[in-house]
């Protein structure tokens, strides 16, 4: 069965949040000398348990309608880790980060932009309020992870691999007395499922060349033109500070695919006889992509039916994944990077191995990222990949900290940043 979120599967996502959880929680570090104490959850509202990791590579989530898999073998070319960046000012002092496995990765989905519906939505707004975060809420996060000397890195900053397929650390210089950081925003699709329900409706590139979303308010009706999701919100601030983005990187998009990219119902596989605008559609979207490259900003594989995993055979991965290159790769570009929805990792602790990261790593995925909210940072090497582990800022993660738990406080503080237009109780849960 092939997952899509829509209204319904937004309030049953929870459920299926949880079930990654259960197979990825409880993991320890002892015995593993190169990563570290923390564990990968897998899920965003996991907070840990006693129970070892499940196996991996059964289970009926994800796609399987047929589709022909890809049969690549070879690992992701140059053109799929190119990055867009800027070498540092000679007089700007560094020093050379201890671990690149221990980054800090946030990550957010698209914004609200009028709370109000949003959250009062009756069959999505409760998804909304565990899932999302308003416009306010992250103009004050971006500010106080400013504030607290963080700076934006890619993961390619990280590590770098050889024509063998080898994964190896890169030296990583960041000025004195900053730390390092990846973002990243998932789902960037607008769904079909939100429209009208307070969120841009779409990237678009202005006459000046910048990136901007199409709004169009539920209540009023009107159509602007500005800064309404991360990424030209991002664009606006590192104008600002430009030693926020130090070496030009910005972050990383995680796109699915079954309701096109960007904005656009982009997916032939889905829409080839049903828009009667797909190739303008696939033409507006790669003159999004590519201007997104040239400031900054990169592409994720989030799958392209948003499928688990774990839970997912290897030939419902194969049938996915062969989507995802016919249908989004060609406005995007290559990627070497894979977030995993629902943070759901095809391994616990133990490093990769297997036929399914055998397939992964074939098609060219050399950085692998799941979800783990428990911890400020945590990551493993192996010999052809890095993986490491995601923090989400959403409502759940702010109501937990907000009951106690400590992560978010090493960012910002939680507690000032809650928009007034969310209800007492925070998320949805």
């Amino acid at each position: 069965m092939q997952f899509s979120f829509n209204r319904r599967s937004l309030r049953v996502l929870p459920a299926i949040l949880a079930a990654g959880a259960l197979a990825l929680a409880g993991c320890t570090a002892s015995g593993d000398q190169n990563s570290s104490s923390a564990q990968p959850n897998g899920s965003a509202s996991a907070q840990g348990s006693g129970t070892a990791p499940a196996p991996s590579g059964s289970g009926s989530a994800g796609s399987s309608d047929g589709a022909k898999p890809s049969d690549g073998t070879t690992p992701a070319s140059d053109e799929a880790t190119k990055v867009v960046s800027t070498p540092l000012d000679k007089k700007v002092k560094t020093k050379v980060w201890a671990d690149n496995s221990m980054v800090p990765h946030l990550f957010f989905h698209s914004l609200v932009v009028n709370p109000k519906v949003a959250f009062k939505d009756p069959e999505s707004g409760r998804g909304y309020l565990d899932y999302m975060v308003t416009v306010g809420e992250f103009k004050k996060v971006l500010q106080q992870v400013y504030d607290n000397d963080y700076v934006l890195v890619s993961p390619h900053a990280l590590a770098s691999v050889d024509s063998k397929g080898n994964m190896k650390p890169t030296k990583l210089n960041v000025p004195v007395g900053k730390k390092p950081m990846v973002l990243s925003i998932d789902d960037v699709s607008y769904y079909e499922y939100m429209k009208g329900d307070g969120f841009p409706t779409k990237l678009v590139v202005t006459e000046d060349g910048s990136v901007k979303n199409e709004y169009t308010d539920p209540e009023t009706k009107k159509t602007t033109v500005g800064d309404y999701d991360v990424m030209p919100i991002v664009d606006e601030f590192v104008k600002k500070h430009p030693d926020f983005a130090p070496y030009g990187h910005k972050g990383v998009l995680a796109l699915t695919g079954y309701n096109g990219v960007l904005g656009y119902r982009s997916s032939p596989s889905i829409y080839k006889g049903k828009n009667k605008n797909l190739d303008a559609d696939i033409a507006e979207a790669t003159k999004v992509a590519d201007k997104l490259k040239s400031t900054g900003w990169e592409f994720s594989s989030h799958a392209w039916g948003h499928i688990n995993f774990t839970k997912s055979s290897l030939s419902q991965i194969k049938a996915d994944t062969s989507k995802w290159k016919s249908d989004v790769e060609p406005i995007v570009g290559k990627t070497d990077l894979l977030i995993y929805p629902f943070g759901a990792d095809i391994s616990g602790l133990p490093k990769y191995s297997g036929a399914k990261y055998d397939y992964l790593k074939k098609q060219g995925y050399n950085f692998y990222f799941n979800v783990d909210g428990s911890t400020p940072a945590w990551g493993q090497w192996g010999k052809g990949y890095l993986r490491e582990a995601r923090i989400n800022i959403d409502g759940i993660s702010l109501k937990a900290a907000v009951d106690g738990r400590k992560v978010l406080s090493n960012f910002f503080d939680p507690k000032s940043v809650i928009d007034p237009a969310r209800p007492k109780s925070i998320s949805g849960k």
